[in-house]
């Protein structure tokens, strides 16, 4: 199983650490792994670097992928079932981080993505367990003639 941390990073933040991606990581593994006063100063970080999803925002346009048969909500959970109990995902909305569960091939996971790439490309998704990251949807970089 694989599982997702995804944050929307502010703009400031995104546009400096594009390709830099690795020291987003550190700061979320370090926050997991610290504890005590250093573990409160780096959850400062996180909450200075991230916005707070707008949870209203957010469900309308999953709601219109609801409508389109991509996925289903069960209880506060978006679920996409491809084949059944051996390949699916499943999407919880927090306050600041979305969590995706997926189970199977990546085809699952890609419709949660590619929904959240259309609301805005500043997510960052990082399974941290199998050391995988990157953005909902790469910026591009500004070319300067």
């Amino acid at each position: 199983m694989r599982i997702y941390l995804i944050y929307l990073i502010e703009d400031e933040f995104a546009d400096f650490f594009y390709g830099r991606e690795s020291k987003f990581i550190e700061l979320f593994i370090a926050e997991r792994r610290l504890r005590g006063n250093r573990k409160e100063i780096v959850q400062k970080q996180i909450k200075y670097i991230t916005k707070p999803l707008p949870y209203l925002d957010l469900h309308k346009h999953l709601a219109h992928s609801v409508e389109n048969k991509e996925f289903y909500i069960k209880g506060k959970v978006y679920c996409a079932n491809n084949t059944g109990l051996h390949e699916g995902a499943e999407l919880v909305i927090g306050e600041r981080c979305l969590q995706l569960k997926a189970w199977g091939s990546y085809a699952s996971e890609s419709i949660f993505f590619e929904v959240l790439r259309k609301f805005n490309g500043r997510f960052l998704a990082m399974d941290i367990e199998n050391d995988q990251y990157g953005w909902v949807k790469p910026i591009k970089e500004r070319k300067f003639v």
